[in-house]
């Protein structure tokens, strides 16, 4: 066999493992795409003061935030509210499977917060004695305990709906002066709305409280979503679930009023990641 025979001979010997290569390289990178895509740290850049932050780490990963380390779904999503008044940057340390680490440095855009005049409250209400003092601590810590619940129930990602429809007659984080006396900032949002008008569940829960007779909040519904995430509904006239019932997105499980602290009809609509306030407006418009 001349030279360039013996050499032809070899080069078709060798064209099916070369085909093999060209066609298992694309695989390949594939591959290894998806690698680096499993351990991308992902947090927004900047966010407002009162948001609910989502985040995405590699899946298994450990996840610290402010002194808590952060429940993570098995997608690897985790989730924690900026408070009225935080400042950036905010840090999150996050721990791969792998061991390697990585850091979150997050900017907080401060917030203009209007004070807000509310007259004709009830003035027991605004300057309890002594004995409703104590009746309203104790009533508050109930509801602090109902927002202490962390189970591994992803609800909070869904995207959430308006409990009801009305007017926003009160915004979260404005700074409120009851009958001429300066209060605490608004920790939810009011929408205006006639008595009896149904509440339903911005996103699916569970009920971790339900009382019909607060003094300061009437009817008070608490709804966990789960990862610390829950919403308080405040002013009822009617109340249709108890602890530990699940509501689903849009179910119907109240009704508006003006028990309480309260002036008219309206529903406050509160947002809570354990006991960080955060604005359901930003939840809303959350993309």
């Amino acid at each position: 066999m001349t030279t360039a025979g013996a050499l032809l001979v070899a080069l078709l010997s060798a064209l099916p493992w070369a085909l093999a290569v060209a066609q298992a390289a694309p695989a390949v990178s594939a591959a290894n795409a998806a690698a680096t895509a499993d351990a991308r740290v992902v947090f927004p850049e900047r966010v407002q003061q009162g948001a609910l932050v989502l985040g995405k780490v590699p899946p298994g990963s450990r996840v610290e935030y402010a002194g808590r380390v952060l429940r993570a779904t098995g997608y690897g999503t985790v989730v924690f509210g900026v408070g009225r008044d935080a400042t950036g940057p905010l840090r999150v340390a996050v721990t791969r499977p792998d061991g390697s680490r990585a850091e979150a440095s997050i900017a907080v855009d401060p917030r203009d917060w209007p004070m807000e005049r509310v007259d004709g409250v009830p003035p027991k209400t605004v300057e309890p004695p002594p004995a409703i003092a104590e009746r309203i601590r104790r009533e508050q810590a109930r509801v602090t305990e109902a927002r202490t619940r962390d189970d591994d129930r992803a609800d909070f990602a869904q995207r959430f709906i308006r409990p009801v429809e009305g007017r926003i007659s009160g915004r979260f984080g404005s700074g409120r002066i009851y009958n001429g006396k300066p209060g605490a900032g608004h920790s939810g949002m009011d929408i205006a709305a006639p008595t009896g008008t149904p509440v339903k569940a911005p996103a699916a829960g569970i009920v971790t409280f339900a009382d019909p007779g607060l003094y300061l909040t009437g009817g008070t519904v608490v709804i966990d979503h789960g990862h610390g995430v829950s919403s308080n509904f405040l002013h009822l006239s009617r109340i249709d679930v108890k602890v530990g019932d699940r509501v689903e997105q849009g179910q119907a499980f109240a009704a508006v009023g003006a028990t309480g602290r309260a002036t008219g009809p309206h529903l406050h609509w509160g947002m809570n990641w354990f006991d960080v306030r955060v604005d359901p407006l930003l939840v809303l418009e959350r993309e």
